[in-house]
């Protein structure tokens, strides 16, 4: 969420912000209700100071009920406010971030800048297979049974496959640990304030799964209940910034990909990562060092997998609602669809982003300085690793001609094996 008067102050730029991230603002009315909100709340501050004084010198009956007329004046004031209030918050949830100046402009993913590749990508002298050839015929993922026991995009992983999934994130969970993060099991299920405080409510509910009777949710990302772990608490600046490393099974509806990666495991309702989470003080320099800092422990656990990637530098239109700046890491996968007529792609396996105090502002997380000044934090996230969709560019990359897929080196001592085989 923006401060009001942020929005007032610079309104030709949020308006420039929300046309460029595709969003739709009512400003005239959100202007309107904030003017009248303001006028209630000094209209309730002088009524009040008046009842105060009314009842502190009340002696007889008549000034008892200039009392009471004062209390029942104030009472239909704050009536009134509290719609006022609850009709601007609304419109106010629907106000996106303002990206940073080094984000390109786009409407969509065709706006989005490549800034870094790393690796070589593989070239075969033999017909090669995809992931779910390669599933299939090494035992490794089951997808016929997983539709038949929990429907479309349900899995089961089976053997070395399971043991890789639990062997990466393992793997991930404790390099990140060794630099200096705070290792947590984080909730999936979550209360839908913590939704709107991460800023994936309003705008992305359809692609939440909510159990009625209990009225939770269940989080597409650990993202959710670890950023909205400080809600409405004030820190010390010394002890910021705080650094987790979180693991949780994710869900997703998935319900704006309709005929979008329908096989195999690249896009699926249930899947399990581990996620960074970063909680700053409210300084953009920091903040961008340590977006950077993200971005370097992510490629880092690519590099170690020996896996090729790219880093793409996200447009305005692809970014998110609540981002300042956001990466994307792509992975080489040798079977996806390229955008001419071979095959042969990268596909999204990380993403990093920044959204300076637009969460903390919605979870009202805050830090008090030394001379006792109170701010919001800026928070930051980054997709460490997410299983099984990084296992597509483990068998992809790895397969052999044999049909066999070699274990990445990291992860053997896991697998007790160097090769996968059958």
């Amino acid at each position: 969420m923006l401060d009001i008067k942020f929005i007032r102050d610079n309104l030709d730029v949020c308006k420039e912000a929300a046309k460029n991230k595709n969003r739709e603002v009512e400003w005239d009315k959100l202007l309107t209700l904030d003017e009248k909100r303001r006028d209630l709340i000094g209209k309730s501050e002088v009524l009040r100071s008046q009842r105060n004084k009314a009842s502190g010198s009340a002696t007889d009956e008549k000034a008892r009920e200039a009392g009471k007329k004062l209390k029942e004046e104030l009472k239909n004031l704050e009536n009134e406010l509290r719609k006022v209030e609850e009709e601007f918050d609304t419109i106010m949830l629907t106000v996106p971030n303002v990206p940073d100046k080094s984000v390109p402009i786009g409407k969509d993913s065709s706006g989005n800048k490549e800034i870094k590749t790393w690796g070589t990508i593989p070239k075969f002298d033999f017909p090669i297979k995809d992931h779910i050839e390669l599933g299939k015929s090494l035992d490794l993922i089951d997808l016929e049974r997983g539709a038949k026991v929990g429907g479309s995009r349900a899995y089961f992983l089976k053997n070395e496959a399971a043991q890789m999934e639990f062997a990466i994130l393992f793997y991930t969970f404790q390099k990140l640990i060794t630099k200096g993060y705070v290792p947590l099991i984080a909730p999936s299920l979550v209360r839908e304030f913590a939704l709107f405080g991460n800023g994936q409510f309003p705008w992305g509910r359809e692609e939440v799964y909510h159990l009625e009777k209990d009225d939770v949710y269940l989080a597409g990302t650990a993202e959710v209940p670890v950023t909205a772990y400080f809600s409405d608490e004030i820190m010390k600046e010394e002890e910021l910034p705080k650094k987790f490393v979180a693991f949780s099974p994710c869900f997703r509806r998935e319900a704006g990909s309709y005929g979008k990666d329908t096989k195999g495991v690249y896009r699926l309702h249930q899947f399990n990562k581990v996620e960074q989470v970063i909680i700053s003080k409210n300084d953009m320099n920091t903040s961008f060092t340590l977006h950077e800092e993200l971005l370097s422990n992510a490629e880092g656990i690519l590099q170690d997998l020996e896996l090729p990637y790219r880093v793409l530098l996200m447009c305005t239109g692809d970014m998110g609602e609540p981002q300042v700046k956001k990466y994307d890491l792509e992975t080489w996968m040798p079977s996806r669809p390229s955008a001419g007529s071979g095959l042969g792609a990268y596909g999204e396996t990380m993403s990093n982003s920044f959204m300076g105090d637009f969460q903390a502002r919605r979870l009202k997380i805050r830090y008090r300085t030394k001379d006792g000044q109170v701010h919001y934090c800026h928070t930051l996230n980054n997709t460490a690793i997410a299983s099984p969709r990084i296992l597509i560019a483990i068998f992809e990359n790895y397969q052999e001609k044999d049909g066999s897929i070699r274990v990445p080196k990291v992860l053997q001592s896991f697998i007790g094996k160097e090769v996968i085989s059958r």
